[in-house]
């Protein structure tokens, strides 16, 4: 079992903070900012990143039409993280530290917890 060291912990933030701020102000520069957005939008958008990445895995997950160094499945859970670290920096979500504190409690879980899949 690997815990985070503070050094770690630390740079996770900074460079998750940083993502999350050039996401948002990217957004807010291509003008999806312009009004106040709710916040059930924004989740139902990273829903569909998601069916856009389970297509792509259904079609043999074919190289991207717009990044075409990559997977189609590997551009849409991009997609699906600059929606995330957008939301996160709309709104002050502390993404990066519950990602640290979510990390060190499922390091503390049973083997294969839940046993859902």
């Amino acid at each position: 079992m690997h815990t985070l060291t503070l050094d770690e912990k630390q740079g996770l933030k900074y460079h998750m903070t940083s993502l999350s701020l050039v996401c948002h102000n990217t957004a807010i520069q291509k003008g999806f900012w312009n009004k106040e957005r709710h916040k059930g939008e924004l989740i139902a958008l990273m829903h569909s990143e998601l069916s856009e990445a389970l297509e792509y895995l259904r079609h043999g997950n074919p190289l991207s039409d717009h990044i075409p160094e990559f997977t189609g499945v590997e551009e849409e859970l991009a997609d699906l993280i600059i929606r995330v670290m957008d939301m996160a920096g709309a709104y002050g979500y502390r993404i990066p530290e519950a990602i640290i504190a979510k990390l060190e409690f499922n390091a503390t879980r049973e083997h294969m917890h839940g046993k859902k899949f």
